[in-house]
């Protein structure tokens, strides 16, 4: 059996000059879990270019969905940014990763703490309906440096609330935090400042993150990453893994691309 599965370019959206999303076909075979992340690329020289690529799309539809940044020389995102529809993709068999709530312990508030394409695995997380039968407020923060960056504004603000399944769910639970460094908008600032003023919370009437009933995700740059690992840390969150169940996860697979 080979390594990897083949699937067709569905649509592409570019968000930014830096920014892009697309979709494939799914093959059958593919399963995952909400947060998983599968190894994706292209054919460069006869052999398979690959890299680490959170699933955005939900694990029950019938499509992959990705988020990619475009680094200018990156060996693959430079050739990937190119694709159109009907174009082939390969697609890695075997998904894997910490942003899974099978690592967290039972909470009550669940936080997603994620920067530019750290956003793709929670997509998935927040159009999984487990997550809100487990969680009784979900919090998608997502800090970005330019409004346009704000990738799936319109989903998380509109289209998800109005789902013929989630939107009563997603209109009581869940509550989205953009906030922007380099231009002016509603929250303007980094997630580490939002957390340490104390605005973060005050901008969503919730309590300060508690680890008796706060859990947290983190997918984001190696910068953001560290900062937010030792602010959890330092207020006592434990962290979790795929053996062990904790009171927050991060995503270390992840560098430019």
């Amino acid at each position: 059996m080979s390594a990897f599965l083949e699937g067709k370019v569905l649509s592409v959206h570019h968000w930014t000059d830096t920014l892009f999303s697309f979709t494939t076909t799914r093959d059958e075979a593919l399963r995952f879990k909400n947060g998983h992340f599968i190894m994706i690329g292209l054919p460069v020289d006869g052999k398979p270019l690959l890299r680490a690529y959170s699933v955005a799309s939900a694990n029950y539809e019938d499509h992959l969905e990705f988020l990619s940044i475009k680094v200018p020389n990156g060996p693959l995102t430079s050739r990937l940014q190119h694709i159109k529809v009907g174009d082939s993709i390969i697609i890695g068999r075997k998904p894997t990763g910490t942003l899974v709530l099978d690592y967290l312990l039972p909470g009550k508030r669940l936080y997603l703490l994620s920067t530019g394409t750290g956003l793709a695995p929670f997509l998935s997380i927040t159009r999984d309906p487990e997550t809100y039968e487990k969680y009784d407020e979900v919090i998608l923060v997502h800090g970005v440096r330019t409004v346009a960056e704000l990738a799936y504004y319109d989903l998380f603000t509109k289209d998800l609330k109005n789902h013929e399944y989630l939107g009563e769910m997603v209109t009581n639970q869940l509550k989205y935090y953009p906030t922007v460094t380099r231009e002016d908008f509603v929250n303007r600032g980094r997630i580490t400042q939002h957390i340490e003023t104390g605005k973060l919370f005050e901008d969503l009437g919730v309590p300060p993150l508690n680890p008796a009933e706060d859990r947290v995700m983190i997918c984001g740059s190696p910068d953001m990453l560290r900062d937010l690992k030792a602010m959890v840390e330092a207020r006592g969150f434990v962290e979790g893994n795929t053996s062990t169940p904790g009171d927050f996860v991060i995503e270390r697979a992840f560098a430019e691309q």
